[in-house]
């Protein structure tokens, strides 16, 4: 079925308008327009903080922080996902758009809100019954219960199921017994835990009458007040900084180990399991994998999150260097007046692919907080549709953290010595997002999750399936059912029907085609996931042991994840813009489309060709065509990035946005340098094509 996008992409180029940047926005603001306008109002009430926290030590900085994130939490922004009736608004995708939107400030703020709101509140949300709702709810929204969300230790991150510290039942007390068995178990970089939280939700490995039922989370008290009313670590509980990180210097990670700390039976949350006073535990999930899985499935939110937060993250450094490249002036390219920097080549192709993957991102995850919103609101109830959004959110998890560290570094040396400083704000979003790509696990160990998914659909619904279990569901099909239930075979035909001729055309023809974009990223994924499942299959077969194949094929099973997020992203692209109607901001997101697409295409084009499906005159024809594409956005790059939003407040980047006038080169009356008005924009598109 043809994909039409609705954009006459071979239209006479003197003929292309430059889009509205508010009509983009209004595009990308989507639904919660009026929800990411109110953080955005935030952002600038609070943006201050921006240029003072080089001046600020750490607990002052800390402190700040929990000031502004308390005072937001009054707004209503941070309790958008939190029931109506415990003082919240209720939609889950209001919540995760005001989220991400909070990422065009200070990232301390935002990850304070993470850890505070999202995951120690949507743990006792998640996790916990009407009980404990009641009990916490109110106090978590409103900021006035600070909390922490203690799942990781020193010796266990990404693996939860082995966490090794312990909540034992006394039978005699009605109590749990809390306890950190040795140093490895110890809760490790735990936000809101060093200086502000009073609760944690714990996780532990729950002990009844020495048999282990699993992990389990419990409300645990880290914090009481002495006589004269300070916060002092609670009996049994020793608290150790972190101390100074590679940033989020306003974040207050901490230690925490438990010796022998007693908590009511009534601090489990039990949700999914619960212990009576005679100790019986019971669940309505009998088998302890799925159990498992169900509870940290429930905690997928935070995932979602901390995607978006990179892209939006991105946006801001793509808005620094776009705007710095349309001032900024370096030699004399084309005549006597220096060459501005967007207007060379090198730098087009620098960061105008950068901009077409920001755009996509955008809209997968926009796409992605729907799914979450339709699966925890109860319109999604089936189990595949949170299998399938637990797959998304690993993936566009990992896609859209890296996107943030590649986007934010390369934005940084194309501004030069300027982005060196850091008043221009990139030293904070290098160091702030850097650990995006660990936060709620590890992006190949993610990218791992989502492989498990789609080789996993060879051999039926196996949830339970760890990885080395589904080695062996993988080996025990036969190879050619294998090659069967590809579709890389079918697609074959189709790539070949929509190229040029039907055979390996020689020039840029057919290179637009969205049918074709999608028709080689779909074959290769198709491709390499069946690869993948051969590999693993001769593996088992040869006699070797399961955990051994799997260490040996795990990077094509990663690049057979990485090759599906490519897909599923540009197919929502280019869904979103198929969707609209026709004029100016279509037109130019059409061309994003093609760009983002091509770009995925022409980095792998060794693949490509190595599997027959593109011929050396052809893969030239795919730079040819990215270059070409580069020349056609450059002119209307400003309104792109614009649509963004990012309030002029929260840039704070003088040395790169104020003026930059070379001797002889005065500003143009009416106008900055560099930004054009639309007439002007209409024109540079044509000279540009």
């Amino acid at each position: 079925m043809a994909t039409d996008l609705g954009v006459a992409r071979d239209a006479a180029p003197e003929h292309t308008v430059a889009p509205d940047p508010a009509a983009l926005q209004r595009i990308l603001d989507g639904k919660y327009a009026e929800v990411r306008d109110l953080v955005r109002r935030n952002l600038v009430e609070h943006a201050d903080l921006l240029g003072e926290v080089d001046d600020l030590d750490r607990e002052t900085y800390r402190d700040r922080v929990l000031a502004i994130v308390q005072q937001v939490a009054a707004t209503g922004q941070t309790g958008f996902g939190f029931p109506e009736e415990h003082g919240g608004g209720g939609d889950i995708g209001a919540s995760i758009a005001a989220f991400e939107t909070l990422a065009f400030g200070d990232l301390s703020v935002l990850v304070k809100v993470g850890v505070q709101f999202g995951l120690f509140g949507g743990a006792v949300l998640q996790l916990g019954t009407q009980r404990h709702h009641a009990a916490y709810l109110p106090g978590i929204i409103d900021g006035t219960i600070l909390g922490s969300f203690a799942m990781t230790e020193s010796g266990h991150g990404s693996n939860v199921q082995a966490l090794a510290t312990t909540a034992t039942y006394d039978v005699a007390t009605d109590e749990f017994v809390v306890e950190t068995p040795h140093d490895a178990a110890r809760k490790d970089y735990i936000g809101n835990a060093a200086r502000h939280g009073e609760l944690a939700v714990v996780f532990a490995q729950l002990h009844i009458g020495g048999e282990s039922q699993g992990v389990h989370a419990f409300i645990v008290p880290i914090r009481v007040r002495d006589d004269a009313g300070e916060l002092v670590p609670a009996p049994g509980v020793r608290i150790e900084d972190c101390g100074h990180k590679m940033g989020l210097q306003g974040v207050d990670n901490g230690r925490l180990w438990f010796d022998g700390v007693r908590i009511p039976r009534e601090n489990l949350l039990d949700r999914f399991a619960t212990v009576s006073p005679a100790g019986v535990y019971s669940s309505e999930i009998e088998s302890p994998g799925r159990r498992f899985f169900t509870t940290i499935g429930t905690l997928v939110q935070g995932r979602v999150s901390v995607g978006g937060a990179g892209i939006n993250a991105a946006k801001v450094a793509m808005v620094l260097a776009v705007r710095y490249a349309e001032r900024r002036r370096q030699f004399e390219a084309t005549g006597e007046q220096e060459e501005l920097l967007l207007d060379y080549g090198q730098h087009q192709r620098r960061l105008l692919p950068l901009l077409a993957q920001t755009y996509a991102l955008h809209v997968a995850q926009e796409d992605l907080a729907a799914e979450l919103h339709a699966v925890f609101s109860g319109e999604k109830t089936d189990g595949r549709s949170r299998r399938a959004l637990e797959s998304h959110a690993a993936g566009l998890k990992a896609v859209g953290t890296w996107h943030a560290t590649r986007t934010i570094q390369e934005c940084r040396e194309a501004c030069g010595g300027a982005g060196y400083l850091s008043a221009s704000r990139f030293a904070a979003l290098k160091a702030d997002t850097d650990v995006f790509t660990t936060f709620e696990g590890d992006n190949h160990v993610l990218l791992q999750l989502v492989a498990k998914g789609l080789l996993t659909d060879y051999a039926g619904d196996f949830q339970d399936a760890d990885q080395f279990e589904m080695v062996k569901l993988v080996a025990g099909i036969a190879l050619d059912e294998i090659v069967k239930r590809t579709r890389a075979h079918q697609l074959l035909d189709r790539v070949r029907d929509l190229l040029p001729t039907g055979a390996e055309g020689e020039d840029e023809a057919g290179l637009l085609d969205t049918d074709y974009q999608l028709a080689m990223l779909r074959y290769r994924e198709e491709q390499v996931i069946s690869s993948a499942a051969r590999r693993l299959k001769r593996g088992v077969d040869s006699g070797m042991n399961p955990g051994a194949v799997f260490s040996q094929v795990q990077p094509h099973v990663i690049a057979a994840a990485r090759a599906h997020m490519d897909r599923v992203v540009q197919e929502a692209f280019v869904a979103r813009v198929a969707g609209l109607e026709d004029g100016p901001e279509k037109r130019a997101l059409g061309l994003l489309v093609d760009l983002n697409a091509l770009r995925m295409i022409e980095a792998d084009r060794a693949w490509f060709m190595e599997s027959g499906r593109m011929s050396a005159a052809r893969s030239k024809a795919v730079r040819r065509e990215v270059d070409a594409l580069c020349r056609r956005v450059r002119p209307i790059a400003r309104q792109l990035v614009d649509a963004f939003g990012v309030p002029e407040e929260v840039l704070r980047a003088p040395d790169l946005l104020g003026p930059v006038v070379t001797a002889g080169d005065p500003p143009a009356v009416g106008h900055e340098p560099g930004h054009h008005t639309q007439g002007e924009t209409a024109e540079r598109v044509a000279e540009s094509a």
